[in-house]
């Protein structure tokens, strides 16, 4: 959101003022919006943020690509300014509904933009003078990605009148977060807020500072792990698909480590292929428990490291009971697929039916694992610098479960 263009005129200041029935302008409603906005661009990437708002009173002044960019500097600034947002008397205040959402949860004003608008701008002169921070955007419009448009002069002439600084800000990331006229995808979202302007700064010196802070902010390489980028690269093509089914297949038949595992490390290094690579893997699961059960049918037999003869016990005795079904207990028993699959071809279970019943199993636990990595995945992004470090502790996690499985059904 954001307030129209603002000049000085009398046209302007004859009309007198929007009725303003006020966002909270306590400091409790803006921490708050605070943790709310925080919590739900956490949700979308995450948010970061470099320097701060000096103290006092002051006018910020931020780039405008996106409706996102009011939910990044409400997440961004510090609560105790409890910072109030420009808004589109026009659109934003145009129905009740909007006009709540709009105050309540963004800390709105109308700026109206046919006239008046620099009035709306002037009334917010003693919020200034009480230490709060007003929030415009001086292109008066969201720009194209990249592009910065001319600022307009009503943010500087409050700034001057209140004797408060002016304080360029620039946003990145929410022109990806939420493009204009575009959906909803994740970004990490940075805002860096500059130095302070005095009051009696140009449109152009301002434009200058933030159009600077802009491309600084955009221009930063966001903080990576070597490790990570290169599975990334292999994950983000077909042959992480392939890999993803091989390994799962192998794991049906004779290979030790669980698909988990995999997915465990190549849905947190690229959320957004969580779902293919989870669906990779459960047909890969299902190839090889298949293969192994035909197998198993013709009497030969493949090596089974880290399996028990009580493990294989245990699925004989289950199989004798429920058939092909006993593989409904194989996602939180522990033993490995690839004993039920050799056992369910020594027991003469149906192919069809073991697939059908294994498809029912193996998905309900590969997806939901995929998923939620891919989920963490997606929720850390703004830490995957330490992705090594994470692949250090889910080895050794997964080496000590594995060895307290094997320990238990010993």
């Amino acid at each position: 959101m954001g307030p129209a263009p603002a000049d000085e005129g009398a046209g302007n200041s004859a009309r007198p003022a929007i009725e303003d029935r006020g966002p909270g302008r306590s400091p409790a409603s803006a921490r708050l919006r605070r943790a709310l906005w925080k919590s739900l661009l956490t949700l979308t990437g995450g948010v970061e943020r470099r320097g701060h708002l000096p103290p006092g009173g002051c006018v910020v002044v931020a780039n405008h690509s996106s409706h996102a960019d009011t939910a990044a500097l409400l997440a961004a600034l510090d609560a105790h300014h409890a910072p109030a947002i420009g808004a589109a008397a026009d659109y934003w205040f145009a129905s009740p509904w909007r006009r709540r959402i709009c105050s309540r949860l963004a800390a709105g004003f109308p700026v109206r933009r046919t006239g008046g608008g620099m009035s709306d701008l002037l009334a917010r002169t003693d919020d200034l003078r009480a230490g709060r921070a007003v929030v415009l955007f001086p292109e008066g419009t969201r720009a194209r990605a990249g592009e910065l448009g001319s600022f307009h002069r009503g943010a500087l002439v409050l700034a001057e009148h209140a004797r408060v600084p002016v304080v360029p800000v620039g946003i990145a990331g929410t022109d990806r977060l939420l493009p204009k006229h575009g959906r909803l995808r994740p970004a990490l979202v940075r805002v860096t807020i500059g130095e302070p302007l005095p009051a009696s700064a140009t449109p152009e010196q301002a434009r200058d500072a933030v159009t600077a802070l802009h491309r600084r902010t955009v221009e930063e390489p966001l903080r990576d792990s070597a490790a990570r980028k290169r599975i990334a690269a292999v994950m983000n093509t077909r042959r992480g698909l392939a890999l993803a089914f091989l390994w799962a297949c192998a794991e049906a038949l004779s290979w030790p480590l669980m698909p988990e595992l995999f997915l465990a490390f190549a849905c947190v290094a690229v959320p957004r292929r969580a779902l293919k690579l989870s669906l990779a893997a459960l047909a890969g699961s299902l190839a090889g428990g298949l293969l192994a059960l035909q197998i198993s049918t013709l009497g030969a037999q493949l090596p089974a490291p880290l399996t028990t003869d009580r493990m294989r016990s245990e699925v004989r005795h289950e199989l004798s009971l429920e058939s092909a079904a006993a593989v409904r207990h194989q996602p939180w028993n522990g033993i490995p697929f690839k004993v039920y699959a050799r056992e369910a071809g020594r027991a003469d279970v149906a192919p069809s039916d073991w697939l059908a019943r294994s498809a029912l199993s193996r998905g309900s636990r590969t997806l939901t694992v995929g998923l939620a990595f891919g989920a963490f995945g997606f929720l850390a992004h703004r830490f995957r610098r330490f992705y090594g470090r994470y692949l250090a502790l889910l080895g050794a996690g997964f080496a000590a479960g594995l060895s307290l499985i094997v320990a238990g059904w010993s």
